[in-house]
Protein backbone atom coordinates (compact mmCIF):
# COMPACT_ATOMS: atom_id res chain seq x y z
CA UNK A 1 0.00 0.00 0.00
CA UNK A 2 0.69 3.77 -0.62
CA UNK A 3 0.00 5.21 2.76
CA UNK A 4 0.22 8.95 3.99
CA UNK A 5 0.43 9.95 7.66
CA UNK A 6 -0.33 13.31 8.90
CA UNK A 7 0.38 14.57 12.05
CA UNK A 8 1.47 17.24 14.16
CA UNK A 9 5.59 17.39 14.92
CA UNK A 10 5.39 17.43 18.50
CA UNK A 11 7.17 15.31 21.18
CA UNK A 12 4.43 13.55 22.65
CA UNK A 13 1.20 11.55 21.70
CA UNK A 14 0.03 11.90 18.37
CA UNK A 15 3.09 12.95 17.00
CA UNK A 16 5.03 9.86 18.27
CA UNK A 17 2.40 7.60 17.47
CA UNK A 18 1.80 8.48 14.02
CA UNK A 19 5.65 8.51 13.35
CA UNK A 20 6.26 5.11 14.88
CA UNK A 21 3.42 3.91 12.85
CA UNK A 22 4.75 4.85 9.40
CA UNK A 23 8.16 3.34 10.46
CA UNK A 24 6.59 0.15 11.54
CA UNK A 25 4.58 0.21 7.86
CA UNK A 26 7.78 0.96 5.93
CA UNK A 27 9.65 -2.07 7.84
CA UNK A 28 6.49 -3.78 6.38
CA UNK A 29 7.28 -3.15 2.67
CA UNK A 30 4.20 -0.27 2.55
CA UNK A 31 5.47 3.23 1.09
CA UNK A 32 4.89 5.63 3.45
CA UNK A 33 4.48 9.83 2.94
CA UNK A 34 4.69 11.48 6.36
CA UNK A 35 3.20 15.22 6.10
CA UNK A 36 4.48 17.70 9.16
CA UNK A 37 4.72 21.29 9.69
CA UNK A 38 8.43 19.94 10.12
CA UNK A 39 10.54 16.88 10.72
CA UNK A 40 8.71 14.82 13.87
CA UNK A 41 11.19 13.96 16.82
CA UNK A 42 11.01 10.44 16.17
CA UNK A 43 11.89 10.46 12.59
CA UNK A 44 15.55 10.34 12.82
CA UNK A 45 17.96 9.60 10.37
CA UNK A 46 17.11 7.90 7.24
CA UNK A 47 14.41 5.56 6.95
CA UNK A 48 13.81 3.18 3.95
CA UNK A 49 10.27 3.60 2.26
CA UNK A 50 9.79 6.29 4.58
CA UNK A 51 9.29 10.32 2.71
CA UNK A 52 8.67 13.42 4.15
CA UNK A 53 6.97 16.04 2.85
CA UNK A 54 6.86 19.50 4.92
CA UNK A 55 3.56 21.46 5.37
CA UNK A 56 4.26 25.33 5.14
CA UNK A 57 1.31 28.32 4.83
CA UNK A 58 2.40 30.94 2.65
CA UNK A 59 1.68 34.41 4.50
CA UNK A 60 -0.71 36.34 2.81
CA UNK A 61 -2.12 40.03 3.85
CA UNK A 62 -5.32 39.39 3.75
CA UNK A 63 -5.49 36.15 6.30
CA UNK A 64 -5.41 37.45 9.84
CA UNK A 65 -3.98 34.09 10.49
CA UNK A 66 -1.29 31.28 8.25
CA UNK A 67 -4.50 28.59 6.67
CA UNK A 68 -2.40 25.38 7.57
CA UNK A 69 -5.81 24.05 6.94
CA UNK A 70 -5.82 24.80 3.42
CA UNK A 71 -2.10 24.78 3.13
CA UNK A 72 -2.60 21.09 4.75
CA UNK A 73 -5.15 20.13 2.24
CA UNK A 74 -3.28 21.22 -0.55
CA UNK A 75 -0.37 19.63 -0.10
CA UNK A 76 -1.96 16.62 1.15
CA UNK A 77 -3.54 16.48 -2.54
CA UNK A 78 -0.71 17.07 -4.26
CA UNK A 79 1.17 14.27 -2.81
CA UNK A 80 -1.78 11.39 -3.02
CA UNK A 81 -1.74 12.52 -7.16
CA UNK A 82 1.69 12.64 -7.81
CA UNK A 83 2.25 9.58 -5.79
CA UNK A 84 -0.74 7.46 -6.24
CA UNK A 85 -1.80 7.81 -2.68
CA UNK A 86 -4.33 4.82 -1.23
CA UNK A 87 -4.54 5.49 1.61
CA UNK A 88 -4.54 9.25 3.75
CA UNK A 89 -4.23 8.15 7.49
CA UNK A 90 -5.07 11.62 9.48
CA UNK A 91 -3.84 11.79 13.79
CA UNK A 92 -6.51 14.29 14.85
CA UNK A 93 -10.01 14.77 13.01
CA UNK A 94 -9.28 18.56 12.79
CA UNK A 95 -7.56 19.94 10.90
CA UNK A 96 -5.75 16.64 9.59
CA UNK A 97 -9.06 14.67 9.06
CA UNK A 98 -10.74 17.50 7.69
CA UNK A 99 -8.39 18.49 5.42
CA UNK A 100 -7.99 15.09 3.53
CA UNK A 101 -11.95 15.45 3.00
CA UNK A 102 -10.84 18.62 1.16
CA UNK A 103 -7.92 16.61 -0.42
CA UNK A 104 -10.33 13.64 -1.53
CA UNK A 105 -12.82 16.24 -3.02
CA UNK A 106 -10.03 18.23 -4.95
CA UNK A 107 -8.50 14.88 -6.48
CA UNK A 108 -10.26 11.90 -7.85
CA UNK A 109 -12.35 11.11 -4.68
CA UNK A 110 -11.12 7.54 -4.54
CA UNK A 111 -8.66 8.57 -1.63
CA UNK A 112 -9.50 6.46 1.34
CA UNK A 113 -9.36 8.20 4.84
CA UNK A 114 -8.31 7.03 7.81
CA UNK A 115 -8.91 8.93 10.81
CA UNK A 116 -7.32 8.16 14.28
CA UNK A 117 -8.69 9.73 17.58
CA UNK A 118 -6.04 10.98 20.11
CA UNK A 119 -7.67 12.69 22.68
CA UNK A 120 -7.79 16.25 22.70
CA UNK A 121 -9.59 16.75 19.16
CA UNK A 122 -12.39 15.40 20.98
CA UNK A 123 -12.70 16.22 24.61
CA UNK A 124 -11.14 19.98 24.28
CA UNK A 125 -11.17 21.15 20.45
CA UNK A 126 -14.08 19.04 19.25
CA UNK A 127 -16.20 19.89 22.32
CA UNK A 128 -15.95 23.67 21.27
CA UNK A 129 -19.13 24.66 19.92
CA UNK A 130 -17.64 26.02 17.04
CA UNK A 131 -15.54 23.60 15.49
CA UNK A 132 -18.48 20.50 16.71
CA UNK A 133 -19.57 20.43 13.02
CA UNK A 134 -16.49 20.09 11.21
CA UNK A 135 -15.27 17.54 13.74
CA UNK A 136 -18.46 15.41 13.15
CA UNK A 137 -18.21 15.44 9.51
CA UNK A 138 -14.75 14.66 9.82
CA UNK A 139 -15.47 12.07 11.57
CA UNK A 140 -18.75 11.06 9.99
CA UNK A 141 -16.99 11.04 6.50
CA UNK A 142 -13.90 8.68 7.07
CA UNK A 143 -13.57 5.45 5.58
CA UNK A 144 -12.65 4.50 8.74
CA UNK A 145 -11.59 5.48 12.64
CA UNK A 146 -9.66 4.58 15.20
CA UNK A 147 -9.71 6.11 19.10
CA UNK A 148 -6.68 5.06 21.06
CA UNK A 149 -8.81 3.65 24.06
CA UNK A 150 -12.01 2.68 25.24
CA UNK A 151 -12.58 5.93 27.31
CA UNK A 152 -12.09 8.07 24.01
CA UNK A 153 -14.28 5.77 21.90
CA UNK A 154 -17.04 6.22 24.41
CA UNK A 155 -16.45 10.29 24.57
CA UNK A 156 -16.80 10.23 20.93
CA UNK A 157 -19.95 8.64 21.04
CA UNK A 158 -21.22 10.45 23.38
CA UNK A 159 -20.11 14.21 22.61
CA UNK A 160 -20.99 13.97 18.58
CA UNK A 161 -23.81 11.17 18.62
CA UNK A 162 -22.20 9.51 15.72
CA UNK A 163 -23.71 6.35 14.08
CA UNK A 164 -20.63 4.40 13.05
CA UNK A 165 -18.22 1.93 14.21
CA UNK A 166 -14.95 3.11 15.90
CA UNK A 167 -11.97 0.25 16.26
CA UNK A 168 -10.25 0.74 19.43
CA UNK A 169 -6.58 0.71 18.48
CA UNK A 170 -4.39 1.42 21.70
CA UNK A 171 -0.74 3.03 21.65
CA UNK A 172 1.93 1.10 21.55
CA UNK A 173 5.77 0.61 22.38
CA UNK A 174 8.14 0.28 19.59
CA UNK A 175 10.72 -2.38 20.48
CA UNK A 176 14.11 -0.99 21.66
CA UNK A 177 17.63 -2.72 21.80
CA UNK A 178 21.03 -1.70 23.75
CA UNK A 179 22.12 -0.69 26.95
CA UNK A 180 21.40 2.87 28.03
CA UNK A 181 24.09 4.93 29.98
CA UNK A 182 23.85 5.02 33.76
CA UNK A 183 23.03 8.26 34.50
CA UNK A 184 22.34 7.86 38.02
CA UNK A 185 25.47 9.12 38.92
CA UNK A 186 25.05 12.61 38.34
CA UNK A 187 21.00 13.06 38.27
CA UNK A 188 21.39 11.55 42.10
CA UNK A 189 25.02 12.22 43.08
CA UNK A 190 23.98 11.57 46.86
CA UNK A 191 22.68 7.94 45.87
CA UNK A 192 18.90 9.15 46.11
CA UNK A 193 15.55 7.90 44.42
CA UNK A 194 14.80 9.07 41.50
CA UNK A 195 11.27 10.24 40.54
CA UNK A 196 10.56 11.42 36.93
CA UNK A 197 7.76 13.28 34.73
CA UNK A 198 7.68 13.72 31.34
CA UNK A 199 4.75 15.73 29.30
CA UNK A 200 4.22 19.08 27.46
CA UNK A 201 3.92 21.24 30.69
CA UNK A 202 0.07 22.70 30.07
CA UNK A 203 -2.55 22.84 32.47
CA UNK A 204 -3.82 19.37 31.97
CA UNK A 205 -0.90 17.64 33.15
CA UNK A 206 -1.32 19.78 36.46
CA UNK A 207 3.04 19.63 37.06
CA UNK A 208 2.61 21.77 40.19
CA UNK A 209 0.61 18.36 41.58
CA UNK A 210 3.89 16.84 40.78
CA UNK A 211 6.07 19.37 42.87
CA UNK A 212 4.08 19.05 45.22
CA UNK A 213 4.37 15.34 45.57
CA UNK A 214 7.93 15.21 45.63
CA UNK A 215 7.67 17.75 48.27
CA UNK A 216 6.08 15.62 50.18
CA UNK A 217 8.00 12.52 49.15
CA UNK A 218 11.48 14.78 50.05
CA UNK A 219 10.53 15.12 53.62
CA UNK A 220 10.56 12.20 54.26
CA UNK A 221 12.98 10.24 51.57
CA UNK A 222 16.47 11.43 49.94
CA UNK A 223 15.08 11.72 46.45
CA UNK A 224 15.72 13.64 43.44
CA UNK A 225 12.97 14.87 40.30
CA UNK A 226 13.48 14.94 36.51
CA UNK A 227 10.74 16.67 35.02
CA UNK A 228 11.45 16.54 31.57
CA UNK A 229 9.60 18.91 28.50
CA UNK A 230 8.51 22.63 28.68
CA UNK A 231 5.42 24.03 28.10
CA UNK A 232 3.28 27.09 30.01
CA UNK A 233 3.50 25.71 33.17
CA UNK A 234 7.10 25.49 33.48
CA UNK A 235 7.63 28.61 34.96
CA UNK A 236 5.13 28.36 37.39
CA UNK A 237 6.84 24.65 38.74
CA UNK A 238 10.27 26.07 38.79
CA UNK A 239 9.04 29.01 40.87
CA UNK A 240 7.40 26.89 42.94
CA UNK A 241 10.29 24.55 43.64
CA UNK A 242 12.34 27.95 44.99
CA UNK A 243 9.84 29.22 47.00
CA UNK A 244 9.60 25.86 48.74
CA UNK A 245 13.53 25.62 49.34
CA UNK A 246 13.51 22.67 47.15
CA UNK A 247 14.99 24.01 43.74
CA UNK A 248 18.62 22.28 44.35
CA UNK A 249 16.96 18.67 44.51
CA UNK A 250 14.87 18.92 40.87
CA UNK A 251 16.40 18.60 37.45
CA UNK A 252 14.47 20.82 34.20
CA UNK A 253 16.23 19.70 31.18
CA UNK A 254 13.83 21.03 28.61
CA UNK A 255 12.49 18.29 25.67
CA UNK A 256 14.85 15.43 25.07
CA UNK A 257 14.72 13.10 22.27
CA UNK A 258 15.93 10.39 24.54
CA UNK A 259 13.72 9.95 27.10
CA UNK A 260 14.94 5.76 26.99
CA UNK A 261 18.56 6.88 28.96
CA UNK A 262 16.05 9.15 31.53
CA UNK A 263 13.53 6.13 31.96
CA UNK A 264 16.35 3.25 32.35
CA UNK A 265 17.40 4.55 35.82
CA UNK A 266 14.48 6.14 37.19
CA UNK A 267 12.66 4.67 39.96
CA UNK A 268 9.16 5.60 39.86
CA UNK A 269 6.99 7.74 36.97
CA UNK A 270 4.41 10.53 38.47
CA UNK A 271 1.63 10.95 35.61
CA UNK A 272 -0.65 13.41 38.01
CA UNK A 273 -2.96 14.10 35.25
CA UNK A 274 -6.57 16.01 34.91
CA UNK A 275 -7.36 13.72 32.15
CA UNK A 276 -5.79 11.25 29.82
CA UNK A 277 -6.64 10.02 26.62
CA UNK A 278 -4.48 6.74 26.31
CA UNK A 279 -0.98 8.08 28.34
CA UNK A 280 1.63 6.97 25.84
CA UNK A 281 4.23 8.46 28.55
CA UNK A 282 2.65 6.22 30.94
CA UNK A 283 3.42 3.29 28.75
CA UNK A 284 6.80 3.86 28.00
CA UNK A 285 8.02 4.19 31.66
CA UNK A 286 6.18 0.56 31.99
CA UNK A 287 8.21 -0.52 29.14
CA UNK A 288 11.69 0.74 31.31
CA UNK A 289 10.03 -1.27 34.52
CA UNK A 290 9.47 1.86 36.14
CA UNK A 291 6.33 1.86 38.07
CA UNK A 292 4.09 4.72 37.54
CA UNK A 293 1.71 6.63 39.78
CA UNK A 294 -1.19 8.19 38.05
CA UNK A 295 -4.41 10.17 38.54
CA UNK A 296 -7.29 7.59 37.79
CA UNK A 297 -8.80 9.18 34.68
CA UNK A 298 -9.90 9.06 30.94
CA UNK A 299 -7.72 6.24 29.37
CA UNK A 300 -5.23 5.62 32.28
CA UNK A 301 -7.29 2.74 34.05
CA UNK A 302 -6.81 0.69 30.57
CA UNK A 303 -2.72 1.10 30.75
CA UNK A 304 -2.05 0.88 34.24
CA UNK A 305 -3.58 -1.54 36.68
CA UNK A 306 -3.74 -0.19 40.21
CA UNK A 307 -1.71 -2.33 42.17
CA UNK A 308 -0.11 -4.62 39.78
CA UNK A 309 2.07 -2.09 37.59
CA UNK A 310 1.76 1.09 40.07
CA UNK A 311 -1.21 3.14 41.69
CA UNK A 312 -4.07 5.14 40.33
CA UNK A 313 -5.18 7.84 42.80
CA UNK A 314 -8.33 10.41 42.05
CA UNK A 315 -6.88 13.22 40.27
CA UNK A 316 -5.32 16.03 42.80
CA UNK A 317 -5.12 13.44 45.73
CA UNK A 318 -1.35 14.44 46.15
CA UNK A 319 -1.03 13.22 49.60
CA UNK A 320 -2.33 9.20 48.21
CA UNK A 321 0.33 10.06 45.42
CA UNK A 322 2.96 10.66 47.48
CA UNK A 323 2.47 8.05 49.91
CA UNK A 324 2.42 5.86 47.13
CA UNK A 325 5.81 7.17 45.65
CA UNK A 326 7.06 6.06 49.67
CA UNK A 327 5.95 3.05 49.73
CA UNK A 328 7.51 1.72 46.26
CA UNK A 329 10.92 3.77 47.39
CA UNK A 330 10.77 2.26 50.79
CA UNK A 331 10.24 -1.44 49.14
CA UNK A 332 12.99 -2.09 46.81
CA UNK A 333 11.31 -5.49 46.29
CA UNK A 334 7.79 -4.10 45.78
CA UNK A 335 9.56 -1.99 43.59
CA UNK A 336 11.18 -4.58 41.42
CA UNK A 337 8.05 -6.41 41.27
CA UNK A 338 5.70 -3.65 40.05
CA UNK A 339 7.88 -3.09 37.40
CA UNK A 340 8.83 -6.31 36.43
CA UNK A 341 5.08 -6.51 35.47
CA UNK A 342 4.44 -3.30 34.28
CA UNK A 343 7.44 -4.33 31.49
CA UNK A 344 5.91 -7.67 30.66
CA UNK A 345 2.43 -5.64 29.99
CA UNK A 346 3.81 -3.16 28.11
CA UNK A 347 5.86 -5.33 25.58
CA UNK A 348 2.57 -7.70 25.45
CA UNK A 349 -0.17 -6.14 25.89
CA UNK A 350 0.87 -2.97 24.04
CA UNK A 351 3.56 -4.64 21.74
CA UNK A 352 4.29 -3.35 18.53
CA UNK A 353 3.58 -6.26 15.93
CA UNK A 354 -0.36 -6.49 16.96
CA UNK A 355 -1.10 -3.10 16.97
CA UNK A 356 0.33 -2.48 13.47
CA UNK A 357 -1.84 -5.50 12.47
CA UNK A 358 -4.68 -3.87 13.51
CA UNK A 359 -3.97 -0.73 11.46
CA UNK A 360 -3.25 -2.73 8.37
CA UNK A 361 -6.02 -4.68 9.01
CA UNK A 362 -8.70 -1.20 9.22
CA UNK A 363 -6.69 -0.03 6.04
CA UNK A 364 -7.46 -2.71 4.08
CA UNK A 365 -11.65 -2.19 5.39
CA UNK A 366 -11.21 1.21 4.03
CA UNK A 367 -9.65 -0.06 1.07
CA UNK A 368 -13.05 -2.33 0.42
CA UNK A 369 -15.41 0.45 1.02
CA UNK A 370 -17.13 1.63 -2.47
CA UNK A 371 -15.63 5.40 -3.85
CA UNK A 372 -17.00 7.77 -1.23
CA UNK A 373 -19.29 10.88 -2.07
CA UNK A 374 -18.87 13.59 0.82
CA UNK A 375 -22.66 14.61 2.46
CA UNK A 376 -21.34 17.89 3.12
CA UNK A 377 -24.66 18.08 5.34
CA UNK A 378 -23.42 15.24 7.41
CA UNK A 379 -22.34 17.67 10.03
CA UNK A 380 -24.76 19.31 11.02
CA UNK A 381 -27.35 15.54 11.78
Amino acid sequence: MRIGISCYSTFGGSGVVATEVGKALAARGHEVHLLSPSVPPRLLGFEDRVLFHEVSATPYPLFEAEPFSIALASKMADVASNYGLDIMHAHYAIPHASAALLARMATDGKLKIVTTLHGTDITVVGADPSYLPMVKLAIRASDAVSAVSEYLRDETYRTFQVDRPIAVIPNFIAPFTGQRPDCRSWLAPCGASILVHISNFRPVKRVLDVMKIFEKVLAQHPTRLVMVGDGPDRAEAEAYARQKGFSDAVRFTGKQLDIDTVLACSDVFLLPSATESFGLAALEAMAHQVPVIASRVGGLPEVVRHGVDGYLEPMGDTDAMANDALTLLRDRNLRKTMGAAAQERALTTFAEGPVIDQYEALYEQALAKPKTTVDLSAGSR
